[in-house]
Order: C-alpha cells, then sequence, then structure tokens
C-alpha cells in the first residue's frame, strides 16, 4: 500500500510538472459555438428557423428550445429538430419587426443539461435581455440531492454485490457458506437495482429542470427512456437482477461453486461493471473507447479493494471465525487488494488527466477542487490500508509458496528432491495454527484499522457520486476564442466576413485579433472598425477596445481588459464608405 501511495505521488507529480511547462486550453465540452442569427443580430426580415451548434452532440430529451417575442408569446412553430451537434429551432412565418429571446436546455453527451439564451431583432425592434428569469439554469435543490445518493447507492451496492464474491472464489473459499457474507452481497444487487431505478426516475426532472413531483410526468418518463442514460440504467438494474439470481443459486458449502456458475456470474458482473463506466464523463469528449475501458477497469478495481473490504469486516474479522480461514483469508486478500490499488491508481490517473486536462484546472474549477479532495482521502485511506497490510505480514506473513528444490548429482546423472519430511510438516503446521490463533487474538486492531479504511472509503464512493455528475473541469476552464462570422447590415446587403480571436478569454488582459475578409476571401481595409463589449445579464458596456493596425485588415487589441466572469459579447462594427456600415457579434464564456 505505501508503493501504491508513493507511485499516486509520483505520477501526479510528473503529471503537474509535465502540465505547468505545456499546459495547453482544455478542449470545450457541450458549449454553445455560434448562433444563426447570431447574439445581437439585426436582421432586415424575420429567419425561417434558428440554429445553434454546439462543441459536441447533444440531444433535446426532456429539455427544450425556445423563441419568444417581446410579450414573452412563443413563436417557434414546429417541434425542434437535433442533428449531432447542431439544433434547428423552425420559426413562424412573417414574424413583424422587434425583439425574440432564443432560450435552450439541452442534454449533453454526458447526460448534463446545458441551458442558456440569447436574442436578435428584426427591423428596428429592440433587442431582448438574454438575462432575467426568462432561462432556468437551476437544477431543483431536492433532485440535486437526491441524485448523487442515488449514485452513490449504486456505486457502493456495486462494490458489495462484485467485491463480496470475488472475496469468497478468490481469497476464502469458506466464505461462500458465510451467511454474512452472503447477505452483503445479496444486499449490493439489491442496492444497484435501487439505485439504477432511483437515477432513471430522477433523469427527466433534472434534464427538465423541474422538481420532484415530476418523476412519474410520462413525458419525462419516456425522454428519458429514448436516452443513452436511461438505457445504461435500466441496464444496470437488470444486470443486478440477474447476478442476485446467480448469487441464490451458489451451493452453501465452503468450497468453491461449480465452475459453469461462476463463468455466468463473473460474465453478469463484468457486464454491470461496463454498464457502470459507460454512462456520464466517459462517453463524452475525447477518447471514448479509451476512456470507457479505463472507467471499467477503475470501476472493477474499486469493486476488488472495497467490495472485499467490506465482506472482511462483515463476515471475517469478526469473534467466532475459524483461525485457519483468517490465517488463509487475509493473506490472499492483501495480495489481492494490493494489485487491484495499483491499478486503480493508474486508471484514476488518466481519467483525471482526460477529465481535468491541465493542472491549472485543478484549482480553477469546482470539479478539480473536488477531485484534489478525493485524491487526499485516498491517500489517507491508503495509509490506513498500509497499517492493516503491516498488521496481516507481522501476524501472518505474507510469504511465497515453498518451492521444489532439485539437486543435480552429475556423476550419476540423476535428480533427488530435498522433500520435508513427516517431523518438519508437522512442526510446520503446529506453527502455523499458533500463529493464527494469535492473529485471531488480536483481531481486534485490525478489525479498527479496517473500519477507518472503509469509512474514508465511503466518503471517496460519496465524492465520487457528486463528481459524476459535475461537468469536467476541462469544459469549466477558459478557452481561447476563435472564429469567422459573417459581415451583416441593418439596410445594406451582407457583404464579407470577420475573424475574431481572443486569447486567453479570462477575466484580466487578453490579445484581440480582428481579420476583415471580402467576399472574394481577401483580406479588406475598412474605412472605420469599432469592437466593443458587453455583458448583458450583469449590465456591463457597452466597452469600447482599442485597437491598432497591424496589416491590410488586420487589427490588434493587446491588453485588452475584461472586467469579470461572465457570458460576453464581441460586437464588431465595420464602416466600407460614408454611407455602409455592416456588424457582426459572438458570444463567449470569460471564467
Amino acid at each position: 500500500m505505501r508503493r501504491a501511495a508513493l507511485l499516486l505521488a509520483l505520477l501526479l507529480t510528473g503529471w503537474l510538472g509535465a502540465g505547468i511547462v505545456t499546459a495547453a486550453p482544455a478542449s470545450a465540452h457541450a458549449t454553445l459555438v455560434s448562433t444563426e442569427p447570431g447574439e445581437g443580430a439585426r436582421l432586415d426580415a424575420a429567419p425561417d428557423q434558428v440554429t445553434l451548434t454546439f462543441s459536441e452532440g447533444v440531444s433535446l430529451g426532456a429539455g427544450y428550445a425556445r423563441v419568444l417575442d417581446g410579450d414573452q408569446q412563443r413563436v417557434d412553430a414546429g417541434a425542434p429538430e437535433v442533428d449531432g451537434a447542431v439544433l434547428t429551432v423552425p420559426l413562424r412565418g412573417e414574424l413583424p419587426d422587434g425583439g425574440y429571446l432564443v432560450t435552450y436546455r439541452v442534454i449533453s453527451a454526458d447526460s448534463h443539461p446545458v441551458a442558456g439564451a440569447f436574442s436578435f431583432a428584426v427591423g428596428d425592434g429592440e433587442l431582448l435581455s438574454a438575462g432575467g428569469g426568462a432561462v432556468e439554469d437551476d437544477t431543483d435543490p431536492v433532485v440535486a440531492t437526491v441524485l448523487p445518493a442515488a449514485r452513490w447507492l449504486g456505486f457502493a451496492g456495486l462494490a458489495l454485490a462484485v467485491g463480496a464474491p470475488v472475496l469468497a472464489a478468490a481469497c476464502w473459499p469458506a466464505g461462500w457458506a458465510s451467511a454474512r457474507l452472503r447477505r452483503a452481497a445479496s444486499a449490493g444487487a439489491v442496492a444497484v437495482v435501487v439505485g439504477a431505478l432511483a437515477t432513471f426516475v430522477l433523469q427527466g426532472p433534472y434534464a427538465a429542470g423541474s422538481g420532484p413531483a415530476s418523476v412519474a410526468d410520462p413525458s419525462l418518463l419516456g425522454a428519458t427512456l429514448r436516452s443513452e442514460a436511461g438505457w445504461a440504467a435500466l441496464a444496470r438494474a437488470v444486470l443486478a437482477v440477474a447476478l442476485l439470481l446467480v448469487l441464490r443459486r451458489v451451493p452453501r458449502r465452503a468450497e468453491q461453486p461449480p465452475r459453469a456458475l461462476l463463468a455466468v456470474g463473473g460474465g453478469v458482473a463484468v457486464g454491470l461493471v461496463v454498464a457502470t463506466a459507460a454512462t456520464g464523463h466517459p462517453v463524452a469528449g475525447p477518447w471514448p473507447a479509451l476512456a470507457v475501458l479505463m472507467a471499467s477497469v477503475h470501476a472493477a478495481a474499486m469493486c476488488v479493494w472495497l467490495g472485499g473490504l467490506a465482506g472482511l469486516l462483515l463476515a471475517l474479522v469478526r469473534p467466532g471465525t475459524p483461525p485457519s480461514e483468517v490465517a488463509t483469508a487475509l493473506p490472499a486478500f492483501s495480495r489481492l487488494a494490493f494489485g487491484a490499488v495499483g491499478v486503480l491508481v493508474i486508471s484514476g490517473i488518466v481519467q483525471s488527466v482526460r477529465e481535468v486536462g491541465s493542472p491549472t484546472a485543478l484549482a480553477a474549477t469546482g470539479y478539480g477542487q473536488l477531485l484534489m479532495g478525493k485524491l487526499l482521502l485516498v491517500v489517507v485511506a491508503l495509509a490506513a490500508a498500509g497499517v492493516s497490510r503491516v498488521w496481516v505480514q507481522q501476524r501472518l506473513g505474507i510469504r511465497p509458496p515453498r518451492r521444489r528444490r532439485t539437486l543435480t548429482v552429475h556423476a550419476f546423472s540423476a535428480t533427488t528432491s530435498a522433500e520435508p519430511g513427516p517431523q518438519e510438516l508437522a512442526a510446520a503446521a503446529d506453527r502455523d495454527r499458533v500463529q493464527a490463533e494469535n492473529a485471531v487474538a488480536h483481531l481486534p486492531s485490525l478489525r479498527r484499522s479496517l473500519l477507518v479504511e472503509a469509512g474514508l472509503a465511503a466518503v471517496v464512493l460519496a465524492l465520487t457520486a457528486v463528481l459524476v455528475g459535475t461537468p469536467p473541469a476541462r469544459s469549466s476552464v477558459a478557452q481561447p476564442v476563435d472564429t469567422v462570422l459573417p459581415l451583416q447590415g441593418g439596410t445594406a446587403a451582407a457583404s464579407g466576413t470577420v475573424q475574431v480571436s481572443v486569447d486567453p478569454a479570462r477575466p484580466g488582459e487578453n490579445s484581440l485579433h480582428v481579420y476583415l475578409f471580402d467576399d472574394a476571401g481577401r483580406l479588406t481595409q475598412p474605412a472605420e472598425i469599432r469592437v466593443t463589449l458587453t455583458e448583458r445579464s450583469q449590465e456591463i458596456g457597452p466597452l469600447d477596445v482599442d485597437l491598432e493596425p497591424a496589416g491590410p485588415g488586420h487589427f490588434v487589441g493587446d491588453g485588452m481588459a475584461i472586467p469579470g466572469a461572465g457570458t460576453w459579447t464581441l460586437t464588431v462594427t465595420v464602416r466600407l464608405d460614408e454611407f455602409t456600415a455592416l456588424t457582426a457579434a459572438t458570444d463567449f464564456p470569460v471564467r
């Protein structure tokens, strides 16, 4: 365990050091990339539809996409359509001049809702505020509390349902006859079913932003049933029931069950682990196949370690346990747990690098802070596990199996085996018996160490349940902006494009580059150019940005100041001549 803790520290140090030297922006995660019409656009005529493009695939599910006029009346027509990362909302025909507000709440690939709003105007209409109460971003507090609790119940149940049978199969054959161990495994399977079904019924209110009273809403249940998250929850419930049925068929004998039954149970357990891992963050973002594999390995190692640990506490490390069973199970589990912890550490590092993206996100995001808290608790739990391992080594020993020693006598070209005699075997058996009895007499000290380890593990599982529902850090850190926008005019026809780059898109000083292109894609020099920043929800701006020419059609705003975090609108106004003025605008998050 001490080696595993040292490995964890070395890997983290290496990652942090490399990240500080080569820190790069994290990739986007289900964020709004562009809209048509653009944020703050002023159009001559109403469009036929509104298009929203996200950084990765989304689904509507129990969410919504609406377009409202100045009287908060809906002007969208028909159901919105989603094609990968593009959401299209059809509009009614012949909309009058005025301001229009687009509000949306969609579901990202990892089942998290993504909500927001933007506005545009037709004719001389007044732009509507995207702040106010038009968009409900907050998840209901009851749903936000119960959903992580359901996930925690599922994780804890998975550890018991899989880890307890592994303990019996790999370390403690007599454990199959233990009523306590069998009840623990069965209770774990039931907990997985309950947690999965609770997650299923709560996913609808979570996605729609409604309260617990809507858990039985047929439309929300139907939307969840059509979603990948809903299918994954139902798969976990079905597989947990199957595992429970297999466990019930295991003979209550102090020996290994038939191989066929073990193979069936092992297959169901692997399916249950994969169904738990193949949802949420692993299926979204970069490297999904590798992420699901690492998450499955991570969950399996967690089951072996924590489920076996719980099995020891509940069934083995108790008064009345035969010393021979203690002497058999504890050293074997110590070796098994050591390997599981090593796998847990390595797979956890891979997952952390993927979800955090850069070391700076550890301290700058809520996800990173939760992850650091989890890592700290894991290190403390490994220290407690190290104490337990030392106890087993001192009381029972972890020795390699005896090997046959062969002596070759070349003169006669023959071999003889140095086999222990009856007296040596009897002495060794007596020594092992006395050692086991002495260990049983000191089990209370081991039990205290295991209780500390199990308590810390329960808190780690709770933090994991919260992390699963928290947008990963790579989607919460600042991301440079680089986008190309069409130039549009009030009375003049649209002409050319403008490319805008903002780096690093954080509060404070930023670097701005603006490139102007004509219809043929060539850099063009305007008569006048103006860039402003606005944060509508905080009623900040428009703030003028000082620009310096850097070449034909190229303008730079070094040291562009962004006062604080929020969703900022950058507007470029270009005057081509005395009578022609064009504009382009884009929204970007500042974190």
